[in-house]
C-alpha cells in the first residue's frame, strides 16, 4: 500500500504542495502510512484523529447541525473534515475518512460503510473537493486497511489529474 502513498507524495512533492489528513474510522492508519514513506516531511504537514463526532465539529470546522441531522458517517461531513483539516492545519489539500468500521452499525449506517474525501486548494478546481462513497466487506481491520487504500487513490488520482490539467494550460491546451 506505501507504493500508493509514494505516488501521492511524489506527486505533491513535484508542485512543492502540502497536506493535512483527518481521520475517523482509520484511526491514524492515513497519516502511519504516509509517514512510511521516506521523505514524507517534504510534503506531509501532519493529521487530526477526530473519532469522537463532537471533535470533528470543534477541531476541524465540521457544521454542528449537520452533524446533529445526518451523523458522522456522512459524505458532506467527509468533505467539511478534508476541508477543515486542511484549512487548520495550513496545508494545499486535505483528506478524510469517516465511515462504520464495525463490529456494530453507527448512525444508523451499516458496517462497511465509509466516506473519503479529498479536498484541493482554495480556489482550484478541487477547492470544494471529492467524496468517494465506499461498500466494505470484510472484518474491522479489513475495512480500514481499504478505507486507507481508497483515500490515498482518491488523492493520487486528484493529483494526477490536476498536474494533467495544469500541463495542459501551461503548453497551450495541447
Amino acid at each position: 500500500m506505501s507504493r500508493v502513498a509514494a505516488r501521492a507524495l511524489t506527486l505533491l512533492a513535484e508542485r512543492s504542495w502540502t497536506l493535512a489528513v483527518a481521520e475517523s474510522l482509520t484511526g491514524g492508519l492515513v497519516a502511519a502510512e504516509l509517514t512510511s514513506v521516506p521523505g514524507a516531511s517534504k510534503s506531509f504537514r501532519g493529521s487530526v484523529t477526530a473519532y469522537a463526532t463532537g471533535l470533528k465539529r470543534e477541531l476541524l470546522g465540521v457544521d454542528g447541525d449537520l452533524l446533529a441531522e445526518r451523523g458522522a458517517v456522512d459524505s458532506e461531513v467527509a468533505l467539511q473534515m478534508a476541508a477543515g483539516v486542511r484549512d487548520r492545519l495550513g496545508a494545499d489539500w486535505g483528506l478524510a475518512t469517516t465511515g462504520v468500521a464495525g463490529p456494530e452499525p453507527q448512525d444508523g449506517q451499516p458496517v462497511g460503510t465509509v466516506y473519503v474525501a479529498v479536498c484541493g486548494p482554495v480556489g482550484g478546481p478541487l477547492g470544494t473537493g471529492k467524496v468517494a462513497a465506499l461498500r466494505l466487506n470484510g472484518d474491522r481491520a479489513e475495512i480500514r486497511r481499504e478505507s486507507v487504500r481508497s483515500v490515498l487513490e482518491l488523492l493520487a488520482d486528484e493529483l494526477s489529474g490536476n498536474a494533467r490539467a495544469q500541463d495542459t494550460e501551461q503548453n497551450g491546451g495541447n
